[in-house]
């Protein structure tokens, strides 16, 4: 069984929800076969997809229209599509990657339905209700021994990937720190964990960084922080070049972010620097090993009229090349675009050997080694 605490780190790539949303023609995932050969030629042993457990929970069998809900640049489908039999193609895939010594880190979004069915889950036994169901599929094909974790909600506890915490009209995320949260957590995993002990379990984040040393992750196997240089709580990047998260003006973030990268190089590389040191510090106060699927520079880009990917291959490697030497990462990412529908850091297939090769030649602290 694989485990996140390990003596040699992984490469991970996030596939999130395109590895089963975008399957027309062209649009990257249609032939599996395909993408993840072109994967492991990259260096990659290791995928975070989306195992979409509500649906599952619901029926692995039907088909379901998933919307997009203006999902970001390219992840995912742009507009509505239909998914059939998750339960059958999830097996699929899973086996696909176990063939080519790919782990995979099983996750979700929760993507809305046309019944918008994640809404059903109230309790944290109802969160753990809807893995179990779709832990039995993968255990019952013999594919356990293909997963490296199980991360209950993606970036936990986001108003936009976990609807259920919230009333129909919040839209400010509770504080990690407040009992409830911290209840969510701990009974949500204390269930899975009875029946599936030998799999790791996290909940990953991607704001809330303020509370890191007040937050309980006592219950977490490995803490999964996403960092962006572009995060409002590390730069004004966003701001600065007239980039609205809300409106997704794709233009002024392909015109500008890259003369401001490197009119900015050094202040952006500092703190960098200084926020993945502040992810290490976590990890060495909780005895946690570190996994990272999204990170290093924007959160946000796309194959784009006028788009360059050279400034973000710079931030992202330099991104790795950092991580790794803290010695506190068993999985890194090398950027959040490491998937075939981004061209422009697909087809750069040295750049990608040679930060998989530091990845996994990279050290791995005592306190966290298998």
């Amino acid at each position: 069984m694989p485990r996140v605490r390990t003596n040699r780190p992984r490469a991970i790539t996030m596939w999130e929800f395109s590895w089963i949303e975008r399957r027309w023609p062209g649009a990257g995932y249609e032939n599996w076969d395909e993408a993840l050969d072109e994967l492991a030629a990259r260096g990659y042993d290791a995928v975070r997809i989306d195992a979409f457990p509500h649906l599952i929970a619901v029926d692995p069998n039907r088909v379901w229209t998933i919307h997009s809900d203006e999902q970001d640049g390219d992840w995912g489908a742009p507009g509505e599509v239909e998914i059939t039999s998750i339960g059958e193609n999830l097996v699929d895939f899973i086996g696909k990657c176990k063939a080519r010594g790919i782990v995979v880190g099983l996750s979700t979004w929760y993507k809305r339905d046309n019944e918008n069915v994640r809404l059903r889950i109230k309790t944290p036994a109802d969160q753990a209700r809807v893995w179990l169901d779709t832990l039995k599929i993968v255990a019952d094909a013999g594919l356990l021994d293909a997963l490296l974790y199980v991360d209950l909600c993606n970036e936990f506890p986001n108003v936009k990937w976990a609807p259920y915490l919230y009333g129909a009209t919040e839209t400010r995320p509770e504080e990690l720190t407040s009992d409830r949260l911290r209840s969510w957590m701990r009974d949500s995993i204390a269930i899975l964990r009875k029946s599936y002990p030998d799999l790791d379990y996290t909940f990953s984040q991607s704001d809330q960084f303020h509370l890191w040393d007040r937050q309980d992750v006592s219950m977490l196997d490995f803490l999964e922080p996403h960092i962006w240089i572009t995060h409002p709580a590390i730069s004004s990047f966003y701001p600065d070049i007239g980039y609205s998260f809300r409106l997704r003006e794709f233009q002024t973030l392909i015109s500008k972010a890259r003369p401001y990268y490197y009119a900015h190089k050094d202040k952006l590389d500092a703190l960098l620097t200084e926020w993945i040191g502040k992810a290490a510090d976590w990890s060495r106060r909780t005895a946690k090993p570190l996994i990272t699927t999204e990170a290093w520079a924007s959160v946000m880009y796309r194959d784009w009229p006028m788009a360059e990917w050279d400034w973000m291959k710079d931030v992202c490697a330099a991104g790795v090349e950092q991580a790794s030497a803290t010695g506190r990462w068993t999985a890194i990412c090398t950027s959040n675009f490491c998937g075939p529908q981004y061209h422009g850091m697909w087809r750069d297939i040295a750049w990608h050997r040679r930060l998989t090769d530091i990845i996994k030649a990279g050290p791995v602290d005592a306190d966290i080694a298998r």
